[in-house]
């Protein structure tokens, strides 16, 4: 079935976000401030949606600077080669996001849960969908590679990545 609908995401009203643990003890979270997606529907089910979404690496934000810059080095996203990671569905239900998450020069499938929060008309009559969507991934499956170890045995950065992402779309 043709796809007729096109959701463009609100910037203003949705975030992702990163949360990681750091020397595992505590966890470290983390934003893109520059992203976008869109979703193709053939209705307002969201079943069988198309999702695509580009996330600006160089708009990393962890609340400490040297921190953002080493996430944009060779270590983890290189960032200079590789500025953007994308996503593309593959397959959209109202509990699971099932893509290609692209990050460097590494592209592998994913299955994100999705929380479909619904559809509400703002003050200004636009119609707006709102969905909280959550996943894990090994950095490591997408060569951000970097460890360290502290003196105590510590793992300075965990393996495992928890995304978070809270996002509203409007309707076109």
């Amino acid at each position: 079935m043709e796809k007729t609908n096109k959701w463009v995401i609100d910037p203003t009203h949705s975030e992702v976000s990163f949360k990681v643990k750091h020397m595992m003890i505590s966890r470290v979270t983390g934003h893109f401030e520059e992203f976008e997606a869109t979703i193709d529907t053939e209705n307002d089910k969201f079943e069988n949606a198309s999702l695509s979404v580009e996330i600006g690496i160089g708009s990393i934000n962890t609340k400490n600077k040297d921190r953002d810059a080493h996430l944009m080095s060779e270590d983890f996203f290189k960032a200079d080669e590789y500025p953007k990671m994308a996503f593309t569905s593959k397959s959209f239900t109202d509990d699971k996001i099932i893509g290609d998450l692209t990050i460097r020069d590494v592209t592998k499938e994913v299955t994100l849960d999705v929380d479909f929060n619904g559809i509400a008309v703002d003050p200004y009559g636009q119609t707006k969908a709102g969905f909280e969507i959550s996943g894990k991934i090994n950095r490591k499956d997408f060569n951000l590679t970097w460890s360290a170890v502290t003196e105590a045995g510590n793992v300075v950065v965990s393996d495992q990545v928890k995304m978070v992402i809270d996002a509203q779309f409007i309707k076109q």
